[in-house]
């Protein structure tokens, strides 16, 4: 053991280390930030570890990969199929560049490491990714059974088939437009809802691929498909336009289950006009309001052997919805956590009410017996009304229904009366903390009887933040909750209201996002979404994926900015360029769209700053800073990519941008920006428009500001973005502090100690429009708090936490806080606790990195190796 210590003014600094000759073992393999995937078609998947090593000061000098089609070969120590050899390097982020890899093959592989001594490290655990259908031809025909885009009832489709062999393996890979549940004899396949993703169906569609060897046997087997609309066939009326979108058409899919025999040969059935179809007991189902379920329409065992189809119809041919069929290699939308009501009140005979005590979105199961044609209706709201009975006026607002038979959020049952019925909906979710369960009969209902599921985007949580003031982790939570309540395949506003792709909802969290939830995956494929949705000129809707609604005259830069800053800030937290090099040219035509309509610099086209408290800011101050961004983020990317030319253009422009925006809205005297609101002030300061001999001044207006609201907000989306982190960054995080735990109105606390669960859409309680209960727009405090007060934040200069910024504030009203955040690299950990005069830091640096740690009234930074480090300072 060894000990340094390190003292300067009002500072001690002790450093701990530990020596030893473990190497340590690399761990957590994944390819393509999934664990194990199959269904891969990328020919140069990225392979990405961490470093697990009990040594502080632990890095990686070199790596070996090895690959093969037989884990024997893996494990012992050969890759017959690809040897990387010693490769010197500190990456743990690789993009394969060898043979060929081959359609429908499993390739396992592993990595071995050198540290900083040269000592190799224990090979990995044997990790496996499997390719999908890539550019093969499908075996299957795209089918559907030949119904109008109006016919209300589901199809369901079957086919029966034999199997005379050992099976050594089977895939199944199926494409859908709309919605589907697969399954093989009677039995669901996987545990996925709402495949495929929501995408631009006319120009993408996805196929997911399942491993189902487990679920075949020999003798006869069927598989079962029932198809949901989905976005697809949208036959609910609301103001977006849904029902127009230029694909719509009646659900259709393509299967292929390829079946591999221990003899080598292969079989593969696929979807053709051998299937049979017939409607069910699934009589209506709608993405945006609800389902239709009539238990007495079931046809038992439809899905299994043994089952008489004489009845059924045959199927149709249709064309494939679009030119390209890729793999779904996304983390799948499942339901993620139950809950048992909090409390249950009978109104009537016919009517419970279910309380979960969760704002959420997703689905409840419901399980009960009557009499057969009894209609159960579960009416699924955010509010109760002085009535004590479910309110929904504050998320149906959009909802244009042509009759009375498509309530908004309220499923239908129909009873059997054969004992008990069982519903889920399957194709549909909503936003919910209270059900009002009403019969046409008496119904006997207890806690078993509903059961709620919180359905999202199954993303792996990244970080954790809790402090001696309760507020703070009532506020991380909430947010976390209304973050994954509007993620399902894209990030969304609202799950109840709209389900929209809003692009300003977007970019305004995505580093709480990020500082959260490790949502690479998710995120690829919207900006995917938003270069197919992109028009020639460079214009993209402000909701993405769109039917056609969005190409109005507001999708300006504060909203559509998606393009350029989301594929950023996953280049920084993860260091992978990938999707900025895919976005490039996507972000190039943009900004100079912006340039050719714009070409003063300065621009209006945006929304402003969108449910402010009181005061309005300047729409072409806020758009402008905006524009500038935008341009500086691609310079910086023309600039890693080696595109000189391109580098100099768009610096210039965002210097010109820069000039043009501080010449006429910066007053250089007062430092005051425009009319001095708190989003003027602070929407220039958090983007780096403000000058750097101009930052203090303008940072200690926006304080004077903040102090003259007694510490409350005065923004809306624009300001609620900057506000914080504005003024911490730039020496006023006392200010801040206060701002982010405030608990009276206007705030984010007032909402908490209201009661709620998740974040709200207006900071008025009161408030008659934009009232949705689970909003994410005003999203950034989630990160905030990882930032401004941990202090870890991303080093441009050596992205995905190769290098962490350490910049804690210690406030002098918190006692203790703690912050984690897990990189690329490993865990991140930053925390603090104040005792008398002194303040205890301590920080946890993963193996393979540095940490530049920024004390405050610290003159000059440390750099910290890997391991555990701990810091006194002495108050003042």
């Amino acid at each position: 053991m060894k000990r340094t210590l390190l003292s300067l003014t009002g500072i001690i600094l002790c450093l701990t280390f530990s020596l030893s000759a473990y190497a340590g073992i690399p761990v957590n393999l994944r390819c393509e930030y999934l664990t194990e995937p199959i269904g891969i078609d990328t020919d140069s998947p990225r392979l990405t570890w961490e470093i697990r090593s009990e040594k502080d000061g632990t890095s990686q000098t070199a790596y070996r990969l090895i690959i093969d089609t037989d884990p024997l070969n893996i494990e012992k120590g050969t890759g017959t199929f690809y040897d990387s050899g010693i490769i010197k390097s500190d990456k743990q982020r690789i993009e394969y560049n060898g043979k060929k890899l081959q359609p429908c093959t499993r390739y396992y592989w592993n990595i071995t490491y050198w540290d900083e001594n040269g000592t190799k490290s224990e090979s990995s655990e044997t990790s496996y990714f499997e390719t999908g259908l890539k550019n093969t031809s499908w075996r299957g025909n795209w089918i559907s059974d030949n119904r109008s885009i109006d016919f209300k009832p589901a199809p369901y489709f079957r086919k029966a088939f034999n199997i005379n062999k050992e099976i050594k393996s089977a895939r199944a890979y199926i494409a859908v437009a709309g919605l589907y549940e697969l399954s093989l004899n009677g039995e669901k396949v996987g545990d996925h809802r709402l495949d495929p993703l929501y995408t631009r169906f006319d120009r993408k569609n996805f196929y997911i691929t399942y491993d189902v060897t487990p679920q075949l046997s020999k003798g006869e087997n069927v598989i079962g498909v029932l198809l949901g609309n989905g976005w697809y066939n949208h036959q609910s009326m609301a103001v977006w336009n849904f029902d127009k979108a230029p694909w719509r058409n009646r659900p259709a899919f393509c299967l292929d289950l390829r079946i591999t025999y221990t003899d080598g040969t292969t079989e593969v059935i696929a979807s053709g006009l051998d299937w049979k179809t017939s409607s069910g007991a699934l009589i209506f189902n709608s993405i945006y309001t609800a389902e239709h379920y009539d238990a007495r329409l079931e046809q038992k065992g439809w899905d299994k052997p043994g089952f008489d189809d004489s009845k059924w119809h045959h199927v149709g041919y249709r064309g494939a919805p679009s030119p390209r069929i890729v793999s779904q290699q996304v983390q799948p939308i499942r339901n993620v956590k139950e809950y048992t009501a909090k409390n249950i009140k009978k109104l009537n005979d016919t009517t419970y009410l279910y309380d979960f005590g969760q704002n959420m979105a997703g689905v409840t199961r419901l399980r009960t017996a009557g009499k057969a044609g009894t209609e159960i209706r579960l009416i699924h709201g955010e509010r109760l009304g002085k009535n004590g009975h479910v309110d929904l006026s504050n998320i149906d607002v959009y909802h244009r229904p042509k009759d009375k038979t498509d309530p908004f959020q309220t499923d239908i049952v129909i009873l059997s009366g054969n004992g008990t019925d069982e519903f889920m909906p399957r194709f549909n979710y909503k936003g919910f903390r209270y059900v009002e369960v009403v019969g046409t009969e008496p119904l006997q209902l207890d806690t078993a009887s509903l059961k709620a599921y919180f359905m999202h985007s199954d993303v792996s949580p990244m970080g954790r933040v809790y402090g001696s003031n309760p507020i703070i982790e009532q506020l991380w939570q909430a947010t976390n909750n209304a973050y994954c309540s509007n993620l399902m395949g894209y990030p969304t506003d609202c799950p109840q209201r709209e389900k929209n792709g809003w692009t300003g909802d977007g970019h305004f969290a995505i580093e709480t996002a990020l500082y959260n939830y490790d949502g690479i995956t998710v995120y690829e494929k919207w900006l995917a979404d938003h270069r197919d949705e992109q028009q020639p000129n460079g214009v993209l809707p402000d909701i993405i994926p769109t039917g056609g609604w969005g190409y109005g005259t507001s999708n300006g830069v504060d909203w559509t900015s998606t393009i350029a800053i989301i594929p950023w800030n996953i280049y920084l937290f993860y260091g992978d360029d990938r999707l900025l090099k895919e976005c490039y040219d996507n972000i190039k035509r943009y900004v100079d769209y912006i340039d050719n309509t714009y070409p003063s610099g300065l621009t209006s086209w945006g929304r402003g700053d969108w449910v402010p408290v009181k005061s309005h800011s300047s729409l072409e101050l806020t758009s402008s800073v905006y524009y500038f961004i935008d341009a500086t983020i691609l310079a910086k990317a023309a600039a890693m990519f080696g595109k000189p030319e391109d580098e100099a253009h768009y610096k210039t422009l965002a210097e010109k941008i820069r000039r043009a925006i501080n010449h006429k809205y910066l007053n250089e005297e007062t430092g005051i920006y425009a009319n001095g609101t708190q989003t003027e002030l602070s929407v220039p300061l958090f983007w780096g428009v403000v000058p750097e001999n101009l930052k203090e001044k303008v940072a200690e207006n926006l304080a004077k500001k903040v102090c003259e609201s007694d510490f409350h907000l005065d923004v809306g989306v624009l300001g609620a973005k900057a506000i914080l982190s504005a003024l911490s960054d730039n020496g006023q995080a006392e200010t801040a502090y206060k701002i982010a735990v405030q608990n009276t109105y206007p705030s984010w606390g007032w909402w908490v100690v209201n009661g709620a669960t998740t974040l709200l859409e207006n900071w008025d309680l009161n408030a008659t429009r934009d009232i949705s209960d689970n909003h994410m727009m005003f999203g950034e405090i989630g990160g905030w708090f990882f930032k401004g007060l941990g202090g870890i934040k991303p080093d441009p200069e050596n992205p995905g936490f190769k290098n962490i910024i350490l910049q804690p504030n210690f406030i002098k009203d918190l006692p203790s806080f703690y912050s984690e955040h897990r990189t690329p690299y490993g865990l991140i950990v930053s925390k603090w606790t104040r005792k008398k005069n002194k303040i205890n830091y301590t920080v946890e640096i993963p193996a393979n990195c540095t940490a530049t740690l920024l004390l405050p009234n610290d003159e000059s930074p440390r750099i910290l190796n890997s391991g555990k480090h701990s810091v006194t300072i002495k108050n003042k």
